[in-house]
């Protein structure tokens, strides 16, 4: 059928060319929108929470996403771990990422729309990012909770979505594959990709930007103005004698 070579043999090749495109045109010309856009400024009490919840949930499904759709079960085999084995850690950590990915987002975007001043800051970019992220990890938690669960039985991915995965690399994407797999997953792979698509046009591109020289920088000393009981300014050196 023309839809299953649309989606799993055409769009996966859209997809990466908007994103190297898109990004390489945010980044040639939108250096300064190339950012987050930090909204602490404006509340850091719920922030504080939200964002490493949200961050590291969503940093243990990328690499739980890369685990499993790049390594073929060939490997784990010769590491003597079964596919029941892996299906097993497979689904109980990454229901524990994607719940705390999902609770971070979810306060992340209660904040957004509850506090006036960050919502003032919310472009229709970012709504538009949050729901279909959002989406995107409903429907990737419902694959493991339910679709691959105890109510769901086992279903072994690496077999079907990640060998089309792997094989989209050497371009031979055999998209019939996609085909033998679950709704649920397929559905999950069409937001996937619509989430890279829209990457290089939202904040979202602040993940591709790793903060190395963070790390190694100065510390930044901040002084306050206000008069200290001396007289003195608060975080200055105490005067020396004239003498």
């Amino acid at each position: 059928m023309f839809s299953n070579v649309l989606f799993w043999d055409i769009a996966p090749y859209v997809t990466l060319t908007v994103l190297i495109v898109g990004t390489w045109w945010r980044y040639r010309y939108d250096k300064f929108g190339w950012t987050s856009r930090s909204s602490q400024i404006y509340e850091s009490r719920l922030l504080r929470i939200a964002s490493p919840m949200f961050h590291f949930g969503i940093l243990a499904v990328f690499a739980g996403h890369v685990m499993g759709l790049f390594i073929p079960p060939r490997v784990t085999h010769l590491l003597k771990v079964s596919d029941h084995a892996y299906h097993l850690q497979a689904v109980i950590a990454g229901s524990v990422a994607g719940i705390a990915t999902l609770a971070g987002i979810g306060l992340l975007i209660y904040r957004r729309f509850t506090r006036p001043a960050v919502s003032m800051a919310t472009t229709r970019g970012d709504k538009v990012m949050y729901v279909v992220l959002v989406l995107a990890i409903v429907v990737g938690l419902y694959c493991d909770l339910i679709g691959t669960g105890p109510h769901g039985g086992e279903f072994h991915y690496r077999y079907t979505v990640g060998l089309w995965f792997r094989r989209i690399w050497i371009f031979q994407p055999h998209g019939e594959v996609m085909i033998n797999a679950p709704l649920d997953y397929q559905l999950h792979a069409l937001i996937g990709m619509v989430l890279f698509t829209l990457l290089p046009f939202t904040r979202l591109v602040h993940m591709l930007s790793a903060p190395v020289a963070y790390l190694f920088r100065p510390y930044i000393v901040y002084r306050s103005r206000d008069e200290a009981t001396k007289g003195e300014l608060v975080g200055t050196a105490p005067r020396r004698r004239g003498w």
